[in-house]
């Protein structure tokens, strides 16, 4: 679904688009975007910052509570601020205007991008203290409550439980998790294992799953037994 104000922007996006196999409608407004969304199945939607009414962010924020559709910010802004914010805000990935065919399909294909649902030969079902992660289902509960995380925090955490007790540079879960394109991205990781620790963890401020390994990445600390 593309979702943007300006109606020029909508029409190339969904000739470039289905030209590429892909099946697209659009929305003019984020209040139009999340009517369709109850009558629709998406699974991904490229999403204007500043739109008049619900803006971008707002939007995003909403259709979070209730999609786990991958989400691409379009915007003129290019700050880090600004990517940390829409990122903050549940999308996935972000893109700045004006941007090319090959970029915008290469974020798609990132976007939609997923990893196995298990490691090969590993568990399907892991519990930790008060942490359940099934990762055929793609479900977590945490102190009995099942949590909806997002299919790239879902993806990080399982990347990152794959491989327990060793530091993950930050290059190497970008690049395992978004795809080959990725890498200098830092500031992707900060925001999603922030979210993630929000909630996963029982303290936030004192992980004890997902901790910071300074000037490398970040490590899974597995509990013994």
């Amino acid at each position: 679904m593309v979702v943007d104000d300006e109606p020029q922007i909508r029409r190339v996006l969904r000739t470039t688009l289905t030209a590429n196999g892909y099946e697209v409608f659009d929305a003019r407004s984020g209040e139009e975007a999340l009517e369709a969304l109850r009558v629709n199945r998406v699974e991904l939607i490229l999403l204007d910052v500043n739109m008049p009414g619900m803006g971008g962010l707002e939007a995003c924020r909403e259709i979070r509570r209730s999609s786990e559709a991958a989400i691409i910010m379009l915007t003129v802004r290019d700050s880090e601020h600004d990517k940390v914010v829409a990122l903050d805000a549940g999308a996935d990935d972000y893109i700045t205007k004006p941007f090319g065919t090959p970029e915008l399909l290469a974020r798609i294909r990132a976007a939609l991008r997923r990893l196995p649902t298990s490691a090969e030969g590993g568990p399907d079902l892991v519990r930790f203290e008060d942490l359940e992660i099934n990762l055929a289902t793609r479900r977590v509960v945490v102190r009995g409550r099942e949590l909806r995380l997002t299919p790239k925090e879902f993806d990080l955490l399982r990347y990152m439980l794959a491989n327990p007790n060793v530091p993950i540079p930050h290059t190497k879960l970008l690049q395992a998790v978004w795809g080959p394109d990725y890498g200098d991205q830092v500031e992707y990781l900060r925001v999603f294992i922030n979210q993630l620790r929000k909630k996963i963890e029982p303290n936030p401020s004192q992980p004890r799953y997902l901790l910071t390994e300074p000037w490398v990445g970040y490590r899974f600390a597995k509990p013994a037994g």
